[in-house]
Parts: C-alpha cells; sequence; structure tokens
C-alpha cells in the first residue's frame, strides 16, 4: 500500500508566520490599490517567501499489512498422560491448525507447555510470547487443557490478556476421580501435644456430592499406621495428630480408591513435620576448666525457655596424684546415667573443649551417634585439639 502525505514543518513559530503573512496581504492590498507597476511579480514572490518559512514537506509512505497471530498452547503436565488426553489435544490441535490455515492473514503460533512439577502453568508459558507480539496484532488465544490450571493472572495482569480466550477441555463429561487436597498442615509441632491439619477429599461423580458415600481414610505417622477414619467427602476436615518424636516425622494420608477412577496417585499425600520440645533441655560437657565456660552459661541460661545440664570434668582418669579419693571434694561424673539412661530427653548435647581420654567409653559414643540418627543434635566447640588423635571427630561420631 502507497500513500503521499504533505505536511508542514515550520522554520519559524506559527504566530511569526501568521503575522508575516498578515504584512504581505497589507502590502499586496495597497499595491494593487495605488496600482503600481510589478505588483503581481512582488505577489508572487511574497507568497513563494511564505510558502518556503512554511517549509511544507512531501512524504512517500510504502506500507505492507501485518498478519494477525493467534496462540494454542497444548497442556502437556502428567495430568494429561492419562486417559488418552494427551493424544485427544493433540488431535484437536492439528484440526485446528488447519482450519485457522485457511486465513491468509493469520499467524498460527503452538506452544507446548512440558512438565514443570509445579502443576499446569499455562500463562507462564504463554507471556514470553506474547511480549514478542504487539497486542494489537493478537487475534486470540486458545488453551488445551484438562482445566486444572495453577497459574491463573489475579488483579492488574488479569487486565492484560484484552484478546479473546477460549479452551477445549480434553477431559470427559462422565470422569471419575478422587483428590486428597491439604488445605494447611504445620511444619513444626510440639512433642505431645495435639496438631491440626486441615485436608479434604474431593470426590468428582456424576450425581449430587451429598449422595456420596464417605470415604476410608488410613493415617500413618513414621511407617506406624495409626488410625483409619470415615470422612465425608467433599468437606474440609480438621483432624488432630499427636507427635511422639523430636525431629522430623513423616505423616502418610491415604484415601481408598473409587472404581473406575482416573487414577490413584492423587489419593495420597506425604509431608514432614519436625517435633520440636516446648522447653529446650540442653546437656553442656566441658572437657576442662576454662573462662569460656561462663560466655556458654550466659548464653543458655540467659533464655528462660532452656533447661541446662552442665558438667566440667576437672579431674581427668590419667591424672594421677597423692590425694586419697575420700578426701576428694568432686563427685563422680554420671556417665551411664547421662549417657544411657537420659540422652533421649535432651535435644542439644555440647562438647565444649572435650578431649577422648577414656571419659567416655567408645559404647557411650556409639549412643550418641544413634541419638542423631533419631533426630537429636550434637554440637561440638573445639580448638587445634579437635585434629588431634583425641579428637572426637573419629569413629563412632564420624
Amino acid at each position: 500500500m502507497n500513500s503521499i502525505d504533505i505536511t508542514f514543518a515550520p522554520l519559524f513559530p506559527l504566530p511569526v508566520i501568521l503575522g508575516f503573512g498578515l504584512i504581505i496581504v497589507l502590502l499586496m492590498t495597497l499595491g494593487w490599490r495605488w496600482k503600481m507597476h510589478g505588483r503581481g511579480l512582488r505577489a508572487l514572490a511574497m507568497l513563494a517567501l511564505l510558502g518556503a518559512l512554511a517549509n511544507p514537506v512531501i512524504t512517500r509512505r510504502e506500507s505492507q499489512p501485518l498478519s494477525d497471530v493467534a496462540f494454542i498452547v497444548i497442556d502437556t503436565s502428567p495430568s494429561q498422560h492419562l486417559d488418552n488426553r494427551l493424544k485427544r489435544s493433540e488431535t484437536a490441535a492439528r484440526r485446528l491448525e488447519q482450519q485457522l490455515a485457511k486465513y491468509p492473514d493469520l499467524e498460527v503460533k503452538t506452544i507446548r507447555t512440558g512438565n514443570t512439577g509445579q502443576g499446569t502453568r499455562l500463562f507462564s508459558h504463554l507471556a514470553p510470547a506474547l511480549a514478542r507480539v504487539p497486542p494489537e496484532r493478537v487475534a486470540g488465544i486458545i488453551f488445551i487443557t484438562d482445566g486444572q490450571v495453577h497459574d491463573i493472572p489475579k488483579g492488574p495482569r488479569l487486565k492484560e490478556f484484552t484478546s479473546p480466550v477460549h479452551a477445549l477441555i480434553t477431559g470427559r463429561r462422565a470422569e471419575i476421580d478422587r483428590r486428597l487436597i491439604i488445605e494447611r498442615a504445620p511444619r513444626f509441632g510440639l512433642i505431645g501435644k495435639a496438631l491440626n491439619l486441615v485436608f479434604s477429599i474431593e470426590d468428582k461423580r456424576p450425581g449430587s456430592s451429598s449422595a456420596l458415600p464417605p470415604a476410608s481414610v488410613n493415617i500413618w505417622i513414621n511407617g506406624k499406621k495409626i488410625m483409619t477414619r470415615k470422612i465425608s467427602v467433599n468437606t474440609r476436615v480438621i483432624l488432630p495428630l499427636t507427635i511422639r518424636h523430636r525431629g522430623e516425622n513423616i505423616i502418610e494420608i491415604e484415601t481408598g480408591a473409587v472404581p473406575g477412577e482416573l487414577t490413584q496417585r492423587n489419593n495420597r499425600a506425604v509431608l514432614a513435620v519436625n517435633g520440636i520440645r516446648e522447653r529446650l533441655r540442653v546437656l553442656l560437657v566441658s572437657g576442662a576448666p576454662h573462662a569460656g565456660e561462663r560466655t556458654w552459661r550466659r548464653l543458655l541460661k540467659s533464655d528462660p525457655m532452656v533447661d541446662l545440664v552442665h558438667f566440667t570434668i576437672l579431674r581427668p582418669p590419667e591424672k594421677q596424684d597423692s590425694t586419697p579419693i575420700d578426701e576428694l571434694s568432686l563427685i563422680a561424673f554420671p556417665v551411664r546415667e547421662l549417657f544411657v539412661d537420659k540422652l533421649k530427653d535432651f535435644d542439644l548435647v555440647i562438647f565444649d573443649r572435650y578431649q577422648r581420654r577414656n571419659v567416655l567409653p567408645l559404647v557411650y559414643l556409639e549412643n550418641v551417634a544413634d541419638y542423631v540418627r533419631g533426630g537429636g543434635a550434637v554440637l561440638i566447640a573445639a580448638g587445634p585439639a579437635f585434629a588431634s588423635s583425641f579428637s572426637l571427630y573419629r569413629p563412632p561420631l564420624s
């Protein structure tokens, strides 16, 4: 398409040119009134000067219309692999491409979402393609999906989609599927106290949801089955659970299958809850007296929620002198009581400048290793002795 336009780019401001034009009109009027010689040529010269000041520009424009763009977004998330949904989606996309190819001024772009592991994210894959096309060229958007979309824009972002949006749903009308949805699960729980787990069982079947029978739900904590309950479907349920184990607790919830449902993968959920004590019990073992012990005590006793048990080894076994045992004012280090009977009662064990000097036999250090594997915590505060042959960084703690 070709077109010629005439535009003006005045060399002076418009009021100046208009004033100059009035002067020319006045001079031409006086010339004709006084019948001056050459008044016609003078008038043409002044008009030519006025036209030059107006600076007319002739523009020749050659333009070619751009085609509109239609987007076809195919959902290829894991849920599309059920019941031949992906095959139906590809068939529908090919038919759409064939139908839209009849329009010569329409360009079709097909986008496949892939498996991101974060649900169905159609708009996230569409946004980069839309950013490369001017909004006025977008003819429309067609989604081919099973209907479960997890990134639908909200608020101002939704207003950016001004073009028509269509959706082709790949599922069937009479599909049967049951899904376990965890709505709220705490990340931490106090040991021995109930925490509330909020979940629901979504049961999609033809007919009224009120007529559906309750679902059987099994719950395991750390591999041990703790309960089986009948739960009403399509209803929000608050279930109290009690954590008995310190550290990470694995909670498994599973509901029974429905005959003819699409998949049983969404009938089960696994979550982790960290069990913590209401008060933190700390065992501090200092290998020798030093000024830093006061710092440890101030730090740990500054929190009223910390219960501290502190022992300092003042007389190691290898120290020999002539002092009779019955004259020593020291108490024996309660090794068995601390590292066998009551070790699991502590949340944290701190070895402060402790070296292996036959105070703790290997069997007790193995208990400490088992304590860590069971969810306990050990902190070793050491200096250069940590690299010596007496270091705790030896089996079994290594």
